[in-house]
Parts: C-alpha cells; sequence; structure tokens
C-alpha cells in the first residue's frame, strides 16, 4: 500500500469519524428536546389530575357545608329565632309578627273600595301643632297638601278639636289632643319611627306659617334631586323676621347648602364645616326623610319643648355628609310669621272675652289678607 493510499484512508476514517460525532451530537440534543417535551407534558398531566383532585374534595366539603347548614336551619333553638325578633315577640310565630304600622284609617266596611288612587303610592306626613286661633292659616297649609299624596296628623295644644269640623279635610286628619304641648312633645310620643316608616316625607311644621308660593309636590321633587335627607323651604325676608341668615331665601338659587358672614363672633365661609354655617335647618318648618327621621326621633329627649339645641345636632342624622344632605330650599319658600301661640290659648270652655290676648286674632286676620 503506497503513501498516497494511506493518506486517502485516513482522511476517509477522519471524516466519517467527525461525521459520527457530530450527528450523534445532533441525535443526542434533538433526544434531549422530546425527553424534556415529554417530562413537560408528564408533568402537566400530573398538575392536571392535582387540580382535578382538588376540585373534586371542594365539592365533597361544599355538600358537607351544606348538609351541615340545612341541618342547622331545621334545628334552629328558638334562641336564634328569637334574635330578629322585637323585644316581646319572642313567644310569637315569625309570620305574625308586624315590626311597622301607619296612621291610615280602617272603615268598618270594606275600605278598599273606599280608597282611591294607587294602594301602593308612596305617601309622606305632614304633621303641625295647632290651636283654633290659627285656623285659617293651618286651613291654607293643608290646602296646599293633596290627601292623595299626604297623611295630615294635628296636635291640639289647646283642647279644641270639634271646631275645626267645618274644613272638608278635617274628617281625613288624625287629631291629636293634649293641652299645652309643644310639637316636639307630641313628636316624641305619636311619631315613633315604627308608626311612620311607611312615609317618605315627614313635614314637622309650626302652625304660623305662609304658603303662598309653596308647592310641596315641588319641593320633594327638589329634595328628591339634590339629594336631602333634612331640609326646609327658604324664608321670604320680605314677610319674615330672618334670625338665621342661612335661612333666608336667595331669589337666583334653587338650593342652598350654607351661609356667608364675615361679622360677628360667628363667621362662615367656603371652608366652615359646623352649624349654623352650613347644614343646618331651623325649627319652625323641617322636613325629614324616612331614614333622617329614624334617627332624629331617637335625639328628642322627653322633656324637650321648644328644641332648642337639636337644630345644631341634626347633621348626625343626615345620612352621610351634613354638607351635602343638609341644605334650604329656595325654588320653593315660606313665610313665617312667629306668632305668640302656644301659652295664649282658648280651651273649650273659655269665650272670647276671657282670651289672654285678644288682639291676636285680629294679627292672624291681618297676616290673611296680607297673602
Amino acid at each position: 500500500m503506497n503513501r498516497s493510499c494511506l493518506c486517502s484512508i485516513l482522511v476517509t476514517t477522519a471524516l466519517i469519524c467527525s461525521a459520527y460525532f457530530i450527528g450523534n451530537a445532533y441525535i443526542d440534543e434533538e433526544l434531549k428536546e422530546k425527553l424534556l417535551r415529554w417530562e413537560i407534558t408528564d408533568k402537566m398531566h400530573n398538575v392536571t389530575n392535582k387540580i382535578q383532585n382538588t376540585t373534586d374534595e371542594m365539592h365533597n366539603v361544599t355538600d358537607k357545608i351544606q348538609k351541615v347548614a340545612d341541618k342547622m336551619q331545621n334545628a334552629t333553638s328558638p334562641t336564634c329565632e328569637n334574635l330578629n325578633k322585637p323585644l316581646g315577640s319572642e313567644a310569637l310565630p315569625q309570620g305574625i309578627i308586624v315590626k311597622t304600622s301607619n296612621l291610615e284609617t280602617q272603615h268598618l266596611w270594606d275600605y278598599r273600595q273606599d280608597k282611591k288612587g294607587n294602594p301602593n303610592r308612596a305617601m309622606s306626613l305632614l304633621a303641625m301643632a295647632v290651636g283654633i286661633k290659627q285656623k285659617e292659616l293651618v286651613n291654607k297649609v293643608i290646602q296646599k297638601f293633596p290627601s292623595r299624596d299626604f297623611v295630615v296628623m294635628l296636635f291640639h295644644y289647646d283642647g279644641v278639636v270639634e271646631d275645626w269640623k267645618q274644613y272638608p279635610w278635617n274628617e281625613h286628619a288624625i287629631h291629636v289632643s293634649v293641652m299645652n304641648q309643644t310639637k316636639w312633645w307630641f313628636a316624641k310620643r305619636f311619631l315613633h319611627p315604627d308608626i311612620v316608616a311607611e312615609y317618605e316625607y315627614i313635614f314637622l311644621w309650626d302652625e304660623d306659617l305662609g304658603v303662598a308660593h309653596f308647592n310641596p309636590q315641588r319641593y320633594l321633587s327638589i329634595v328628591k334631586e339634590e339629594g336631602l335627607e333634612i331640609s326646609q323651604p327658604a324664608l321670604d325676608t320680605t314677610k319674615t323676621k330672618v334670625h338665621y341668615p342661612i335661612t333666608a331665601r336667595h331669589n337666583n338659587l334653587k338650593v342652598h347648602r350654607r351661609m356667608y358672614k364675615d361679622k360677628g363672633s360667628v363667621r362662615c365661609d367656603d371652608h366652615s364645616t359646623d352649624p349654623p354655617c352650613v347644614g343646618w335647618v331651623e325649627m319652625m318648618a323641617p322636613v325629614f326623610s324616612r331614614s333622617a327621621w329614624r334617627c332624629s326621633w331617637y335625639m328628642i329627649q322627653n322633656d324637650l319643648i321648644h328644641a332648642w339645641g337639636l337644630d345644631k345636632q341634626l347633621g348626625y342624622c343626615a345620612q352621610g355628609d351634613r354638607k351635602i344632605n343638609v341644605g334650604v330650599v329656595d325654588a320653593e319658600y315660606i313665610f313665617h310669621y312667629g306668632l305668640t301661640t302656644l301659652g295664649v290659648v282658648k280651651t273649650a270652655s273659655s269665650s272670647s272675652g276671657n282670651e289672654t290676648k285678644p288682639k291676636s286674632r285680629t294679627l292672624v286676620k291681618w297676616i290673611i289678607e296680607q297673602e
């Protein structure tokens, strides 16, 4: 074998070895990738199986919890059942308990045939402490509140009830008579939140108000639009002595919630957060939402007479931010004549000659004529 032949054999052998090692390396890498993919696939299958097993176990646990809950519901103790019952009703079946009421009268005959309009219609309540001397003013107020939307409740502080029969609305009104008591005394005892729970809004008004420019339906529409929980109509300054500027009417506004004052001991600006600068109404004509009244009723003390000081605390019952939810409605406004009435009374047995202040009736007639 010559030298050239030997070189050819060596070169060929080298090429074959190189091809073998290169091919083996490529095949080995491809095999590794396949093995890796197989391993990942196996792991994924294992994870999927574990998830499925966990899901099955959770379903089993849920079924067990539901079975336990059903058993607990079927075996509820009397103590647990009584937790949601009013005090004193524990012995009654749950289905027979009625927690709230209303001021709707019930006729001896089938009252449903006598009931007008939609029985599910939202109603509100007008409650006033009244005396017979102001009957003309009171009549004008009540005539503004249609019976299809409002229930009227009169608190007679002078004991005179029969003399109101001349008005058509009288037979539909609720009358409560106790001598020489203020509207807050009456409200605490006869306007419990559970009794007036069906009424959207509570108008708790004085009797010496002028309503020539007031419409209660439009008023409530504005109150709902503005989200006011506690409110009052603005006071017309031309016929009313305004004690707090925040209650004075702004001719160019629909509603306002704060006042501005740069003189005196109390100063009010955009940064004020306390009453009477913001979130405040006066006590002669407040209007409460159902929720606000439920809260406010609990603040009325049993010996409260004129509600002095209560006005500054009503913000606690504003169902949120008093700076937003308490306001004065300018678009619907009233007059407040500021008559001294309670304590200057005419009893059923007294005559006009025995009245302590005979000029008060003349004053009322003058006010009626001015309207």
